[in-house]
């Protein structure tokens, strides 16, 4: 069974190949990921690796946390699974396809659209009688 490791306090040039090369002396990489920012493209300083034998895995923790890599000492430990986050309020989706906020009907962000989610402009779409030749004058 293969196990995760988080490795933290990395330099930010450290790639994933680095990681490849660093754990592969303890046993078989799976994968290893650095993670970036999703615009810049940075890394952020952490990564993970997995690797397919848990004593394998246990070897490299023990072995490689606190040694120093590219200038800096790493943080390395088994991962744990990131909880749900609690302090969002969730989003929640009014039948127009905009947020539910404030206390108006539409939820404030769908003002100026018809109920059928049509761009409507005063007033609904197919709701009226098109002007005839004989009304313009």
């Amino acid at each position: 069974m293969s196990l995760k490791i988080y490795v933290g306090n990395m330099n930010y040039a450290t790639t994933a190949e680095t990681l490849t090369s660093l754990f592969s002396q303890y046993g078989e990489v799976v994968s290893a990921t650095v993670i970036k920012d999703r615009f810049t493209e940075q890394s952020k300083g952490f990564g993970f690796v997995e690797m397919s034998d848990e004593a394998a895995a246990g070897t490299a923790i023990a072995t490689l946390n606190g040694k120093e890599l590219e200038g800096r000492r790493l943080r390395v430990n088994v991962a744990e699974e990131r909880a749900p986050r609690t302090d969002r309020p969730r989003r929640d989706f009014n039948r127009d396809g905009g947020y539910n906020r404030g206390g108006n009907r539409d939820g404030g962000y769908n003002r100026g659209y018809n109920r059928d989610g049509g761009r409507g402009y005063g007033r609904p779409r197919g709701d009226y009688d098109a002007p005839k030749d004989d009304d313009r004058y």
